[in-house]
C-alpha cells in the first residue's frame, strides 16, 4: 500500500533501482582481462598467486590496499541526520 501521492509498488521499484545500481558498481570494478605480472602504480612483482587468485589484477596488494581506502574515505556517510548520531 503506496501513502501520500507515491503509487502502490513505488517503494519496491525505488528499492529494486538501488539495487540494480549496487550490482553495476560492482561489476564495473571488477578486472577483465590479462592478469599484469608488475603493478601499474609502482611497478613492483605482483606474486603468481594473486594472479591465479583474482583474474585480471593490475595492481599489488598494498597499492590495491590504498586505493580502497581512498574509496571508503570518499564514499563516507554523513550520519548527521540519522537517529543514531543524535543518540550519541
Amino acid at each position: 500500500m503506496a501513502g501520500g501521492w507515491a503509487r502502490d509498488g513505488a517503494v519496491q521499484d525505488q528499492i529494486d533501482a538501488s539495487v540494480e545500481d549496487a550490482v553495476e558498481l560492482a561489476r564495473s570494478r571488477l578486472n577483465i582481462g590479462e592478469s599484469l605480472a608488475h603493478c601499474e602504480e609502482c611497478d613492483s612483482v605482483i606474486p603468481q598467486a594473486r594472479r591465479d587468485a583474482i583474474p585480471g589484477v593490475r595492481l599489488c596488494i598494498n597499492c590495491q590496499s590504498e586505493l580502497e581506502e581512498q574509496q571508503t574515505q570518499s564514499n563516507s556517510i554523513n550520519r548527521r541526520g540519522s537517529k543514531d548520531s543524535q543518540l550519541r
